[in-house]
């Protein structure tokens, strides 16, 4: 269940009623001991009363321990379905984009088919970074008219960047670049050669209170938090107000 990306106001309708039904809120967790991102954003909704149930995702390059993390949530997810409890698993975001419980569901539908399973939708940083900088007075449209928007994480070179601008600016696409983090020490000077700083929208930490939205001609090229996002324009269409 996606809870957004950092304000609990922007949770949905449903995820609140989800919540709110529950008799366990599952949630993922780096360490054991930590709280979670998901369960503080979703926190003013869940009581004294429901269980918790923190899921390590060890946040880990080797595929094994990632794998065996999945295998061991999506079982204990079941086994609390299958004691009679309803559980809602609580996502970061959106639950289908770049979203690690992601695998926890892939898991669960194989090793445990028979567990029913709703997935609700969450609010992505994208969205609502467009929507936020649009508020603050920087009119900032995601995609308009036929315009194309592709979402994907910063490449890993600054040869790979100069390949998916060259691609948008070809097929007048808008590139939203997500996990950003250290990235933008490089990223930063890229742009500015391009002379695309103007045109793209940093975003840090979007719906948190130390949220920050500018311009990413404003903002300083030394290394950013791992959430934090671009979305670059290289044009508009031609039929504006």
């Amino acid at each position: 269940m996606g809870v957004g990306p950092g304000d609990p106001d922007l949770l949905t309708v449903a995820a609140l009623r989800r919540i709110v039904g529950a008799d366990v809120v599952a949630y993922p967790v780096a360490r054991l001991e930590g709280e979670g991102m998901a369960a503080r954003i979703a926190a003013p909704w869940i009581r004294a009363e429901q269980q918790r149930l923190p899921l390590l995702f060890p946040m880990v390059q080797e595929a094994e321990p990632r794998r065996q993390a999945w295998h061991a949530a999506a079982d204990a997810l079941a086994a609390e379905v299958g004691a009679g409890r309803r559980v809602v698993l609580l996502c970061e975001g959106d639950s289908s984009l770049y979203a690690s419980c992601s695998y926890a569901l892939l898991a669960l539908a194989e090793r445990h088919p028979a567990v029913p399973v709703a997935v609700i939708p969450g609010i992505t940083a994208v969205a609502a970074a467009a929507a936020a900088a649009s508020s603050q007075g920087m009119p900032w449209p995601l995609a308009l008219q036929q315009e194309p928007l592709l979402v994907r994480p910063t490449p890993e070179s600054a040869e790979e960047l100069e390949h998916w601008l060259d691609q948008a600016r070809a097929t007048g696409t808008v590139l939203a670049l997500l996990k950003l983090g250290h990235r933008w020490s490089w990223v930063q000077p890229l742009l500015q050669r391009r002379g695309l700083l103007e045109q793209s929208l940093f975003a840090q930490r979007v719906g948190w209170p130390d949220q920050l939205l500018s311009r990413a001609s404003a903002v300083n090229p030394a290394e950013q938090p791992y959430f934090s996002l671009l979305v670059i324009r290289q044009g508009w269409p031609a039929v504006l107000p």
